[in-house]
């Protein structure tokens, strides 16, 4: 008997364990309904912290047009910005986390994780590089 009540104290124990641990992971940061686009991005859920900017390539394994998103995204790469694709079939769950609805879809943010540009769809080379250009001037 007394093997009984020290198995579902131990099962009680690890169940609440398992609960505090999954409540750890905070909510996305405030999405507006209406946005495209995240407005804010942890910086934690991208594994580039230590970097000052990050472009996000929000994409599908399917997708034809992220390829050539990919291409030009990582056109920016340098030691002060990191560039990461996250595939759809990869990180459904990030897709979800900042509602992303269209592939490719692309952003731009700080170290606070603010975005500060984002395209849908394919973008121009010229327009993505002018507009690290603006957010990195500031």
């Amino acid at each position: 008997m007394e093997r009984v009540i020290l198995a579902v104290i131990l099962v009680v124990v690890a169940l609440s364990v398992a609960a505090v641990v999954q409540r750890r992971r905070p909510d996305a940061p405030t999405q507006s309904r209406t946005a495209l686009i995240p407005q804010q991005l942890d910086r934690a859920d991208f594994a580039s912290e230590s970097v000052p900017w990050l472009v996000v390539l929000f994409s599908s394994d399917t997708c034809d047009a992220c390829e050539e998103a990919l291409v030009k995204a990582n056109s920016l790469a340098t030691d002060d910005v990191a560039v990461v694709e996250v595939s759809w079939q990869a990180a459904s769950d990030l897709h979800n986390r900042y509602a992303i609805n269209t592939v490719p879809s692309l952003v731009i943010a700080g170290p606070d994780g603010a975005v500060e540009a984002g395209f849908i769809g394919p973008p121009p080379t010229g327009e993505l590089w002018a507009a690290m250009a603006s957010v990195r001037d500031r």
